[in-house]
């Protein structure tokens, strides 16, 4: 029924976001004799999407979020040992292991079988080939795909570059905002797979959702059968 299915990759794929959530609790320890915890993430979080224009997505762009934010917030007074402390945490997120999420390994394998599998990911292109290499993942798909932002013109440009239509195309991702909305808008089909917490850059009113057309998953394992019950509808 389609000509390729594509699999987000942070959060849909192994976790990531958890380990940006336990940086920021520990950027916010460094700053604790100047300000509370929750003013602290808050500015960062603004630093952060002021910033996303200039540097993209990814760790090397949110440590420089951060010592930007510490600057700041300190008034400059930052030490020098302070700001190699936030790079050390930069080190420890690159080289953190990966966690693939449960099912996917099974699920990615099975599908690879008969399916045409594609990883669409947006962020640092080092940093996202680097994770697809270390997940052990990256044999089941024939094409890896990492654009700097998810939007309709990008996909758009993938299925153009692969030759598929829209319609004949799949999105598998945990993200309303980039994996869902862009597809549909293009013409193609979504499934939406919820991860346990959302960046709040990732998040979007419900209004956006009216009248918008797409499956929603509780687990990846899941995914075969409906793909199996699809199949049978169209008669394919």
């Amino acid at each position: 029924m389609f000509d390729i299915i594509a699999f987000d990759a942070d959060d849909t794929l192994w976790h990531n976001e958890s380990l940006f959530t336990e940086t920021k609790r520990k950027f916010s320890g460094i700053l604790a004799n100047y300000h509370s915890p929750e003013w602290i993430e808050s500015r960062l979080d603004a630093t952060e999407i002021r910033n996303l224009e200039r540097y993209g997505y990814g760790i090397k762009s949110f440590t420089l979020s951060m010592i930007e934010t510490a600057i700041e917030l300190t008034e400059g007074r930052v030490t020098g040992a302070e700001i190699h402390q936030i790079i050390g945490f930069a080190w420890e997120m690159l080289k953190a292991p990966m966690r693939i999420l449960d099912g996917v390994q099974e699920t990615v394998a099975r599908l690879a079988e008969s399916c045409r599998l594609m990883v669409i990911t947006k962020g640092d292109l080092f940093e996202q080939e680097a994770k697809v290499a270390r997940s052990g993942l990256g044999d089941h798909f024939s094409h890896i795909e990492i654009v700097s932002e998810k939007n309709q013109r990008a996909y758009e440009a993938i299925v153009a570059r692969h030759q598929v239509s829209p319609e004949r195309f799949l999105m598998v991702g945990n993200s309303i905002k980039s994996d869902i909305l862009p597809v549909l808008a293009m013409g193609g089909r979504a499934v939406y797979i919820p991860y346990e917490t959302t960046w709040f850059h990732e998040t979007v009113p419900d209004s956006e959702l009216e009248q918008k057309e797409f499956v929603e998953l509780r687990h990846i394992r899941l995914l075969p059968d409906l793909l199996d019950d699809l199949a049978a509808e169209s008669g394919e």
